[in-house]
């Protein structure tokens, strides 16, 4: 073979196993020539979404030089959307599923958000998190798991699995080997998992073997460190964990896709590039790059990265082609999938069900202490105060949350304030003016998000249920021992399901 063709040959190879992001609602040129050259997967975040509609033309637009062409997207429900990013999700998230815990409630807002997304043309899906939440300090997961129990979390990991794909969409169990027991926030810096063999087998690799047999043909690598099983490499670096572990231990042989690249766990020692390359090197098949670095220059970067590594002899060719067969092959089976799913009315016309079974999981999460069930239903308009806490960047900020507004639908002439943790630390905003003194004489409502894991969030709660004990508190994350309020709500997440199912108890507890 010559130079010129090998060289060409490599290029196409290392472009495969890339599955790049990219900035707009159409497709950049840049895009769609590197398809025609050898992309062979793409991944969308909020920033390409308008509609479900939009979409559709979109990933049409993509395939017209690939009609096997891999679409991807970080969508999993609750507060983690990116098809509804701007409305926040019609649909509860993992934690919200789990305390309901009926896996066939689970199975079907799966399979509802699939065809959703199969009318808008995705094939993959970056979802379920099937992290075991054993930290409640975990400042990554938290509501995006199905639980603490590693038994809730396996057989609603299994149920969401069936559900999407029987709608035609790949699923994808993330992040091997489990994330749910750190501390540390891996889009910043590298989190431990320091547990032994016997705990990790027992507490986070459940719910993955559950994942392998329910059929998956994705997982997603976590960049963490995991030294019982590899002192020194993150596992999306680790060939002892992607290859040992998840291929020869779980049996898995399916596609392996790393989380974003770009994450400083692994960019912040390596490089985006070098994290790139050992990512290959240690048996990801697939590199997801995009959410935040979506420009044509940093593909050129790790295609360049990955032909160099190539030819230098810091990567094998063999593993380099390796991982390009299984994206191909698993870009054939998605087609497959996508072709054989059933779209279903809602997902036909591009919208979910305003009253669909996304709202019915959410009021049957819903969870109301005694007290809050003997003050309610609210006799008059409120004053709801919502406590924002700084979220960390799976979460789109552009995502609204919240009861204010739901609950200003219901009951006309509701009040409200939202209050940040800067603002109270610096001074600028004070809870006697803008909580306490517009209500006045009318019902106080105080909206939290992990109270429990926000020191300046959980005084607040406590100094306002100090001076209103009349108060409802309604908590949209972890509960938690955040508050003393007698009178509470938990929606166990804070999609937009989950606020309006909140707002339906404040107004009507009995239809819950």
């Amino acid at each position: 073979m010559s130079s010129n063709k090998h060289s060409s040959e490599l290029r196409r190879l290392a472009l495969s196993v890339l599955q790049p992001g990219f900035v707009g609602t159409e497709a950049p040129d840049w895009i769609l020539r590197d398809i025609g050259d050898g992309l062979a997967s793409v991944v969308l975040f909020s920033r390409n979404i308008v509609s479900t509609e939009q979409v559709a033309g979109l990933t049409a637009q993509l395939r017209s030089e690939n009609p096997d062409l891999i679409v991807a997207i970080d969508e999993e429900a609750g507060d983690v959307t990116r098809i509804e990013s701007a409305t926040g999700s019609s649909r509860p998230g993992n934690f919200a599923l789990g305390t309901v815990d009926d896996p066939a409630l689970t199975e079907a807002v799966a399979a509802d958000l699939g065809r959703q997304l199969r009318a808008a043309g995705v094939s993959l899906d970056y979802a379920p998190s099937a992290d075991v939440n054993s930290n409640p300090d975990n400042p990554i997961i938290g509501v995006r798991s199905f639980g603490s129990d590693p038994e809730v979390v396996s057989r609603h990991t299994t149920a969401w699995i069936r559900g999407l794909q029987s709608s035609g969409v790949a699923a994808c169990a993330k992040h091997f080997p489990g994330h749910g027991d750190v501390a540390v926030d891996s889009h910043h810096d590298l989190p431990a998992y320091p547990a032994g063999r016997d705990e990790i087998a027992a507490q986070a690799l459940p719910p993955f073997r559950a994942a392998v047999a329910a059929g998956v043909h994705a997982v997603m690598s976590g960049h963490l460190l995991v030294p019982a099983y590899d002192p020194d490499l993150p596992a999306t670096l680790s060939r002892r964990i992607l290859h040992g572990l998840l291929r020869e231990e779980l049996g898995f042989d399916g596609l392996v896709v790393s989380d974003a690249i770009e994450m400083g766990a692994v960019t912040r020692r390596y490089g985006i590039d070098g994290a790139t390359v050992k990512a290959v090197g240690a048996g990801a098949d697939a590199i997801c790059v995009g959410g935040e670095s979506a420009e044509e220059a940093t593909v050129a970067l790790l295609v360049k990265a990955l032909t160099a590594a190539v030819t230098g002899g810091e990567l094998p060719e063999e593993r380099l082609a390796e991982a390009a067969g299984r994206v191909r092959e698993f870009a054939r089976w998605s087609a497959w999938l996508r072709a054989s799913g059933v779209a279903g009315e809602a997902g036909e016309a591009g919208e979910a069900a305003g009253d669909g079974i996304g709202h019915v999981a959410a009021r049957r999460a819903v969870r109301l202490t005694g007290a809050a069930r003997a003050a309610l239903p609210l006799r008059a308009a409120p004053h709801v105060v919502e406590l924002a806490p700084v979220t960390n960047m799976a979460i789109g900020k552009e995502t609204p949350w919240g009861v204010a507004e739901p609950l200003r639908e219901r009951l006309p002439g509701t009040t409200s304030v939202r209050v940040r943790g800067q603002e109270l630390e610096e001074g600028t905003v004070a809870l006697e003016s803008c909580a306490l003194e517009p209500a006045v004489g009318r019902p106080l409502v105080i909206v939290a998000r992990d109270a429990a894991r926000h020191a300046w969030m959980s005084r607040a709660v406590t100094g306002l249920t100090a001076a209103r004990p009349d108060a409802i508190v309604v908590e949209m994350g972890l509960p938690g021992a955040g508050t003393a309020a007698a009178a509470q709500i938990f929606t166990h997440g804070a999609s937009a399901a989950s606020g309006v199912a909140a707002a339906e108890a404040l107004t009507d507890a009995s239809a819950l």
